[in-house]
């Protein structure tokens, strides 16, 4: 699914959830309560998605990459693990879709430029673009949609000591299982290449030292849209002074905002046409060990089959515990690595992949996702089971 088709996609729900106001389905109030819960998150979104594209822009991800590659000293499990811990990073800080998007073509021009094979390192994006997703509300949709659910929308420490425990398990297993896949190709080491020529290095300056204030701002208490949404102005006006070509409307991810509005308007007219009974029979009830394995089970296959997003909208309202709600969000966030539209990330992944030349047939990675996906979220689930 290309951003047209996604766009498309959301246009037609926003018909069908306008049309279910106007046939008395989705009652006006209700829908005023959606477009109140949605627009900071969706706002967040867009201003993230800027910041992180700008960052792109002005060499950042280049520049610790290759700080990474000289850290390696030469090893190349090194250089893995230092890429490995990255994409933790700018998955819990960035969101899941900036690990996909703009620090795969990073991490593979490392990988080219020291003649390693960029396999290794692509997967291990995507694979933790997902499973990482889990240590804080600003790092998935999903994420941001449950702490308002949970009244952790400014909380990120509470939202941490949820769901923490389990993110840091997912990523290790997750970790663990890639090497297992890929160690033959991560033995050795590699000749030091030269480090990549930056245009601008005022602009670089000046992005990294906005994004070095950003970030903690995003996880100390305020609405998380209020530092992004500062951060894209600041440096839409540096690049408007530095480096006007860059910006354009494609900036902008209005496909997904079109999509996700859409998406919550045909959710919610569902919910009110009583599909939250047939969902409660699917996810059961009880926050012990085998009920929370059920709501993450449910989640992952949903998410398999239609993607997370619509999955954690129409299991939400049945996840009826802090406890299951976590649970629903560990099956729809570190669940998605078996189909390939499960996850958007997943699908920006591997355009990004397939327009530097990196071919991964999806055969391939589906085998990979049966095996990975379910002991991934099993594992997870059982630091939470302890709470």
């Amino acid at each position: 699914m290309d951003a047209v088709k996604l766009a498309l996609l959301g246009a037609v729900l926003l018909l069908l959830g306008g049309a279910s106001i106007v046939f008395g389905v989705l009652a006006p109030a209700d829908a005023l309560a959606i477009a109140d819960r949605v627009w900071p998150i969706l706002l967040f979104v867009v201003a993230v998605t800027i910041v992180a594209e700008l960052a792109a822009a002005a060499g950042v991800f280049d520049v610790v990459a290759a700080r990474l590659a000289r850290w390696s000293r030469g090893r190349t499990l090194v250089l893995w693990l230092l890429i490995v811990a990255f994409a933790v990073f700018v998955t819990a800080f960035l969101s899941l879709d900036t690990t996909a998007v703009l620090l795969t073509p990073v991490v593979v021009a490392v990988a080219r430029a020291h003649r390693l094979p960029p396999l290794p390192f692509a997967l291990a994006t995507v694979w933790l673009a997902n499973t990482a997703s889990l240590f804080l509300p600003i790092s998935n949709l999903t994420n941001l949609l449950a702490a308002h659910r949970l009244g952790h929308e400014g909380d990120a420490l509470a939202f941490l000591g949820l769901l923490g425990p389990s993110a840091l398990v997912a990523v290790l297993v997750t970790v663990v299982l890639l090497w297992l896949l890929q160690r033959r190709h991560l033995r050795g080491r590699f000749v030091l290449a030269p480090a990549p020529r930056v245009a601008d290095p005022m602009l670089l300056r000046v992005t990294a030292a906005v994004l070095v204030v950003m970030l903690p701002l995003l996880v100390v208490g305020v609405p998380p849209w209020m530092p992004a949404l500062a951060a894209a102005l600041i440096l839409t006006a540096v690049f408007a002074w530095r480096s006007p070509g860059v910006l354009n409307p494609q900036l902008v991810p209005w496909q997904l905002v079109v999509f996700a509005s859409g998406l919550f308007l045909a959710v919610g007219a569902l919910e009110a046409w009583g599909s939250g009974a047939l969902l409660a029979a699917a996810v059961g009830t009880g926050d012990g060990l085998g009920s929370l394995m059920q709501v993450a089970g449910v989640g992952l296959l949903a998410a398999n089959a239609i993607n997370n997003l619509p999955a954690y909208l129409a299991l939400e309202s049945v996840a009826d515990s802090p406890l299951r709600l976590a649970a629903l969000l560990i099956g729809v966030g570190a669940g998605p690595l078996i189909t390939p539209w499960a996850s958007l990330a997943t699908l920006l992944w591997h355009e990004r992949l397939h327009a530097v030349g990196v071919e991964v047939p999806w055969r391939h990675y589906a085998i990979w996702g049966l095996v990975a996906a379910p002991v991934v979220v099993a594992a997870a689930i059982l630091p939470l089971a302890l709470q």
